[in-house]
């Protein structure tokens, strides 16, 4: 995680220009001619607590920036921001010059990423020994069929057409949950069924889907190494085995001489 002052100056810059373009587009008075004043545009917004425009604007750019510092909030002093907010919007004397600042947001930065790194191998250990639990267990169930590999699968319904060759590509309907039975993905919920190559899917999809002829359905479970390992996305965490329902429905050939 890089951390940079950059992104609040982003998100004070985006909230100021948002409000210009509100201003810009005030209703004309065309008794008078002219714009609406701001005391009548407020009143009619009617904020509690911020009668003004001015109130308005400063506390949608305090917003902004709290939901930017909301991650590291056990590392400031929201105070110590105030004071130093302050300091630069009147013009007062700086405790720190800018070169001072920046060595302190790179310090910073890598003591964060250090520590994110340090939780991301911890949520990783544990998650590898809750799913190699898991996938001991499972492994001696009725109809659970364990590959060389390490795959697991089950047949639900099975389909009479062909088999898929590694080098062609599918159309199926899935679903996809955590061990937990949390829900990540699904091409039922998009309403429409997926088309993918074997060549550019997880390891345990591409050998589990060589398995099944068009027409069938199988449950896969997919250790992490034949998943994502430890590089998973956010929504699934690091060394998670994975449970799909894939429903195979065509074979999607590649195009001649490709």
């Amino acid at each position: 995680m890089k951390l940079s002052t950059r992104t609040t100056v982003l998100a004070v810059a985006t909230m100021l220009a948002l409000s210009a373009c509100k201003a810009e587009q005030k209703p004309i008075d065309v008794s008078t001619g002219s714009a609406e004043s701001g005391k009548a545009a407020t009143d009619k917004t009617g904020y509690p607590g911020l009668p003004t425009e001015k109130e308005q604007v400063s506390y949608s750019i305090g917003m902004a920036m709290g939901k930017q510092l909301s991650e590291i909030k056990d590392e400031v002093n929201v105070d110590t921001v105030v004071k130093a907010l302050r300091t630069q919007m009147t013009g007062g004397k700086a405790l720190i010059n800018d070169e001072q600042a920046q060595q302190i947001m790179q310090g910073f930065g890598q003591k964060m990423q250090a520590k994110q790194i340090a939780k991301m191998m911890e949520e990783a250990k544990a998650n590898a020994a809750k799913s190699d639990q898991f996938l001991a267990e499972n492994a001696k169930k009725d109809g659970v069929v364990t590959t060389a590999s390490g795959l697991q699968y089950q047949v639900i319904t099975q389909g009479k057409g062909a088999k898929p060759a590694a080098t062609d590509g599918v159309k199926v309907n899935y679903k996809g949950t955590l061990l937990n039975g949390t829900e990540f993905d699904s091409s039922y919920k998009r309403g429409e069924p997926a088309v993918l190559p074997l060549q550019g899917v997880i390891p345990g999809w591409a050998e589990g889907l060589q398995l099944m002829q068009v027409g069938s359905k199988y449950k896969f479970w997919i250790p992490a190494k034949l998943a994502y390992g430890e590089q998973a996305p956010p929504m699934i965490g690091p060394n998670q085995a994975l449970e799909f329902e894939v429903e195979l429905l065509e074979i999607v050939k590649a195009p001649a001489g490709k």
